[in-house]
């Protein structure tokens, strides 16, 4: 599997730097920097810090993804997957959503969120009077049907 190298920076001395749980795991798994554990009320957001950042190289980002074990029992990334772009140096937060219907504990040292790296392209977006023509044209959502 190709690699790049990430820098990673300890914000504190106890922050676990991410982890690759399978040689072929796409997802380097995240980890709560928390003194005690903390409950995510039901349909709350809470921001759980991981005492890290990083130095992301041009052309990639690092995108925050929902741990599938955590997300099957409600709690997710309410806006999965966020970005960490290249040039940001400030911590790595991880925005989590309770939609578990009780209160779900987030423990110290606890697997949060999936980091995945990926290549980034800028468009350049030009101005034009008309759009090529397609089969699907303006339709929105539902519009190539529901059913299988």
């Amino acid at each position: 599997m190709k690699q790049i190298t990430i820098e990673i920076k300890k914000l504190d001395p106890r922050a676990k730097l991410p982890t690759y749980q399978t040689s072929d795991s796409a997802g380097a798994d995240l980890y709560a920097l928390l003194d005690n554990a903390i409950l995510i009320p039901h349909g709350q957001v809470a921001m759980i810090p991981t005492g890290l950042s990083s130095a992301i190289p041009s052309g990639y980002e690092m995108q925050i993804r929902a741990r599938s074990g955590l997300a099957s029992k409600g709690l997710i990334i309410p806006n999965g997957p966020g970005t960490i772009d290249a040039d940001y140096r400030g911590e790595i937060k991880i925005l989590l959503l309770n939609l578990s219907g009780k209160d779900f504990e987030i423990s110290p040292e606890m697997r949060i969120a999936q980091a995945v790296i990926a290549p980034v392209l800028q468009a350049q977006f030009t101005p034009v009077e008309e759009l090529s023509i397609t089969e699907r044209g303006e339709g929105g959502f539902g519009s190539t049907g529901t059913h299988n």
